[in-house]
């Protein structure tokens, strides 16, 4: 196997090259501002994007950056691959190491993509799973160091589901040095597994009341109650959730400058309210737009950056 590297989780990468992928998102943007767009850094390559689950947001921002990287992403919907009719993802992979310098994929379990990443020789990034959604997150930190350069400084409070997006917010805090609070029922609380990642463990608070932690908080996140895979249990999740909706009630303690962060999409009246998702605090079109310039600044590191 070559000396390739891959993004499958978010410790994939250490505390250096995270804000090296910060300064490079940061170059990419303010080049694509003043109207340079082309790179050449995927001359000649393409970067299929299997995905099993629907996209907007991740499969926009991935196929512009591959483009305006100069390479040729191919969509892979993957109903319509063989994969949908029993072929062995074993099978799939080693056929898309044939043919593809690189692979985006976004899909259910996590082992999927581990699984993917040992049989081709080529970068493969993980666009999300149940466990983890590593490139949301850097996108996410890359939009708060925006607005507060010094991360060790804030304070992050995630207010709902323990899934995915809050795992990996852990993991990347444990990471960075960042304070992180997440408030949840304790139905769908932070799992023993991820906390047993961490390598500070006392970054992380937990509680079950959603307004303890407000007054502190520089940085309030909400997602989906329901992600996807879980609608067999929507009623229940909303019984559930109905308290830890974050609207102008619970943030009214907040710091004046908080920043209200979603990775969306929203369910507005659900898990936050229009006053909230539209105020004057809300950064959540500028996290959208920075997954384009964080994609950039994932391929451009993974394939400027190879294992010794």
């Amino acid at each position: 196997m070559t000396g390739k590297r891959d993004l499958l989780d978010i410790r994939d990468l250490t505390k250096e090259e995270i804000y090296l992928i910060f300064e490079k998102a940061k170059y990419y943007k303010f080049q694509r501002k003043k109207g340079n767009l082309i790179s050449d850094i995927l001359k000649g390559k393409s970067i299929g994007l299997l995905f099993r689950k629907p996209s907007s947001r991740t499969r926009l921002s991935f196929e512009v950056a591959i483009i305006e990287l100069g390479g040729n992403p191919i969509f892979l919907e993957s109903g319509q691959l063989q994969i949908s009719r029993g072929e062995t993802i074993q099978d799939t992979a080693r056929v898309f190491n044939l043919y593809l310098k690189g692979l985006v994929v976004r899909t259910f379990e996590h082992s999927e993509v581990e699984t993917i990443a040992r049989l081709v020789e080529f970068p493969v990034i993980n666009a999300l799973t149940d466990f983890l959604h590593p490139c949301q997150i850097l996108a996410d930190f890359f939009t708060i160091w925006e607005h507060r350069k010094n991360l060790q400084q804030v304070i992050v409070t995630y207010i709902g589901d323990a899934n995915n997006v809050c795992n990996t917010l852990i993991l990347a805090s444990d990471i960075l040095g960042v304070r992180i609070n997440v408030c949840c029922p304790p139905e769908y609380s932070v799992s023993k597994e991820i906390i047993k990642k961490m390598k500070q463990p006392a970054l992380l608070k937990i509680n079950d009341d959603p307004k303890v932690f407000i007054s502190e908080s520089d940085v309030i996140y909400t997602d989906t109650w329901v992600s996807m895979g879980d609608e067999a249990e929507k009623d229940r999740r909303i019984a559930i959730f109905k308290k830890f909706q974050v609207n102008s009630e619970l943030v009214k303690n907040a710091p004046s400058n908080f920043l209200f962060m979603h990775c969306l999409p929203a369910h507005r009246g659900e898990e936050v309210t229009d006053d909230v998702i539209d105020s004057k605090n809300s950064v959540v079109w500028q996290q959208a737009e920075n997954r384009l310039h964080v994609q950039k600044a994932i391929l451009d590191f993974l394939y400027s950056n190879k294992k010794e």
